[in-house]
C-alpha cells in the first residue's frame, strides 16, 4: 500500500473519544501507516485495544504521549498539522514530506498553539466546517496513498483507466495500454 520509500505516522492530541481513536487507528492500519500516536488523550487507550477489530495495536507501532514535551519523531520526520487555520496549505495543493508524520486536533477544539507551533507544515481539508477526526485522518491518509504512489494516469472521460501500470520490481512500473485502448 504504501510507497515504496519513506513513511508516515498519524495521531491526534487531546482526543476524547474511544470511538474515534479506534476509527484513526484501523484506518492507519489500513493505509499503512508505520506508526500512530496519541498526545494527551483524555481517553482509555485500554477500552479502545478491547474493541480493535483490525488488530491495529497489535500490528502498528502505538506511542502515547502523556504532553506535548513528551512527544518525539524520529530524526528526519516532519510534523504535518491538519487544522482549518487561515495560513494552512489546502490538501490538494501539499506535497507530502517522505517521512512524516501528521497529528490532528481533538474532536471539539483545535489542535494547540503549541503543537502548531511545532509543525513543519499546517494542511486543511479544503471545506466548509470541521468534519470527524477520523475521516480527517482518512482523507490526509488517502491523499498522501494517490499522490505519493504509483498509479494508472485517471482517463479524460468517465470511467477507469486506459492504461495499466505494471510492477516490475524494484518499484519500477510501467505503462502497458489495455486491450480497450488498443482497439482506439
Amino acid at each position: 500500500m504504501g510507497t515504496g520509500r519513506g513513511y508516515f505516522g498519524i495521531g491526534v492530541e487531546g482526543i476524547t473519544k474511544e470511538s474515534n481513536l479506534g476509527n484513526l487507528a484501523r484506518t492507519a492500519h489500513a493505509f499503512g501507516a508505520n506508526f500512530f500516536f496519541t498526545v494527551a488523550p483524555i481517553v482509555s487507550v485500554k477500552k479502545v485495544r478491547s474493541v480493535d477489530t483490525s488488530s491495529a495495536f497489535d500490528s502498528v507501532p502505538y506511542n502515547q504521549y502523556d504532553t506535548l514535551d513528551d512527544f518525539k519523531l524520529p530524526h528526519g520526520c516532519q510534523l504535518v498539522g491538519v487544522e482549518l487555520v487561515e495560513d494552512s496549505i489546502e490538501l490538494p495543493s501539499f506535497r507530502h514530506p517522505t517521512r512524516a508524520a501528521y497529528i490532528l486536533g481533538p474532536e471539539m477544539g483545535n489542535l494547540s498553539d503549541a503543537a502548531q507551533a511545532r509543525c513543519d507544515h499546517i494542511i486543511k481539508i479544503p471545506m466548509h466546517f470541521c468534519i470527524n477526526v477520523g475521516v480527517c485522518g482518512a482523507i490526509v491518509m488517502y491523499d498522501r496513498l494517490i499522490s505519493t504512489s504509483r498509479f494508472a494516469p485517471r482517463p479524460v472521460s468517465a470511467g477507469g483507466p486506459t492504461e495499466e501500470l505494471i510492477d516490475h520490481g524494484a518499484g519500477l512500473r510501467i505503462k502497458l495500454r489495455t486491450e480497450q485502448n488498443k482497439a482506439g
